[in-house]
């Protein structure tokens, strides 16, 4: 099996070939295992195999970020019947090398490994150049000086007048390492646990912001780390702000040519972090968002709580958790404009409205859109995304005592510039 790995993040190309025969020595066609570039900053593994040689059972893609001899984790099967195959692996961190190797299945059931193919990522500052230039926000970039100027340059982008904190190099390593552990020992972090975690950039950025002597008043990750890699120590660090029980997720949603909420802004909530909320966290989500949306958009918000019913036209668990979590939203924050349960169309359209739900204070005119659980939110916002071509900023976080947001591993630089901007007027606001 001939197998071709190719690795690029900054747009330099690399590519490892090695070969594999099966056991009766027939060769299949070729695979291949690209880690490349989707939206200028996500990191993402596609892998193509066909095959039309009748030896050959089955394939195994391994990933390990270990060593080239341990670690490995099977992300793809493939049965050789197919005549063609595409799989995306995109759970890569930054600064990482990677090992690739297939494992071939004859007909008799013997096995083959390839030879391993490997390649490092990396993650440019883009982004941050129009932010400089903008001046908007004074940026940090935490991580090794040498690395990210070297990335800067090959990329031509220009990070003149960002500072850049090394968590190995700077003065504060000690200072935080104590601070970490002073407020995890409770939950019984060891102070050697302390020092490897301090080592982290988003641990480091989320300490830097905790500290009220650093210039750090938010912090922005999530590129390369998944939402619980950059919420967990936000969590376990800032802790939540005064008076708020939960925290919670939301995009920005800005879409094109829209007639619909603000002037096509909307913000998508929760869509990034509580599962299966209850009517309680609900109504948490809902009211937090109202804020959000005030604070950021500085227009009034009108909240609609989604279902798959609108004013009883259905019953279930399902619509009476929503209608529960709208009076609850009602009896705690009686200035906001709240509606539920309401379909989507009874949301933001006025002429189904009228029809669907006369009486509702939103009048379809919806600009905030509360999902009932997770897998709503989120697929309701890839949709938008994806479908009418907005602007996705986010997953955002509220209710956090200092600001930190964390990026879909699919954003772009224009991403990144918004959520900065973002995380910039919520810092203000503080």
């Amino acid at each position: 099996m001939a197998l071709s790995y190719t690795l690029d993040k900054a747009g330099n190309v690399s590519t490892t070939s090695v070969q594999v025969v099966s056991k009766d020595n027939t060769v299949p066609s070729t695979a291949s295992l690209t880690v490349g570039t989707v939206g200028e900053t996500r990191i993402a593994v596609t892998a193509r195999g066909t095959d039309s040689t009748s030896g050959v059972s089955s394939y195994a893609f391994q990933i390990s970020s270990t060593s080239a001899t341990s670690g490995f984790t099977t992300v793809a099967t493939q049965k050789s019947t197919a005549t063609s195959y595409a799989y995306t692996y995109d759970d890569l961190s930054d600064n990482t090398t990677y090992y690739l190797r297939v494992i071939v299945t004859d007909i008799a059931g013997n096995q083959t490994t390839s030879a391993v193919a490997s390649s490092k990522t990396t993650i440019s500052p883009n982004g941050v150049e129009n932010v400089l230039k903008e001046g908007y926000a004074k940026i940090i970039l935490v991580g090794n000086k040498d690395k990210v100027e070297e990335v800067a340059r090959k990329n031509n982008i220009n990070i003149k007048g960002a500072k850049i904190v090394d968590p190995l190099t700077s003065e504060k390593y000690d200072e935080y390492v104590n601070l970490l552990y002073d407020l995890r020992k409770i939950k019984g972090m060891t102070i050697e646990q302390a020092k490897e975690l301090v080592k982290d950039p988003v641990y480091f950025g989320v300490l830097m912001v905790k500290d009220k002597n650093s210039e750090a008043d938010g912090l922005v990750s999530g590129a390369v780390h998944s939402t619980s890699d950059t919420i967990r120590p936000a969590l376990q660090i800032l802790k939540t702000r005064e008076g708020i029980k939960l925290v919670s997720a939301f995009f920005v949603m800005v879409v094109p040519n829209c007639e619909y909420g603000e002037n096509g802004i909307f913000i998508f909530a929760d869509s990034g972090l509580n599962e299966n909320p209850t009517d309680e966290d609900l109504s948490e989500i809902a009211i937090e968002s109202g804020e959000s949306f005030k604070q950021l958009i500085g227009k009034e918000p009108k909240i609609a709580m989604l279902s798959y019913s609108t004013h009883g036209s259905a019953k279930s668990s399902l619509t009476e958790k929503i209608i529960r979590a709208t009076k609850k939203i009602r009896k705690k924050a009686p200035d906001l404009t709240v509606d539920g349960e309401l379909q989507l169309d009874a949301a933001i359209m006025p002429e189904v409205a009228k029809m669907k739900a006369p009486d509702s204070p939103v009048k379809g005119e919806a600009n905030v859109l509360i999902f009932p659980n997770l897998d709503a939110g989120n697929i309701g916002y890839k949709l938008v995304q994806r479908l009418a071509k907005a602007e996705a900023y986010g997953p955002l976080c509220q209710g956090l005592a200092k600001p930190v947001n964390d990026l879909s591993r699919g954003c772009s630089s224009k991403d990144i510039e918004g959520v900065i901007a973002i995380t910039a007027v919520q810092a203000n606001d503080e």
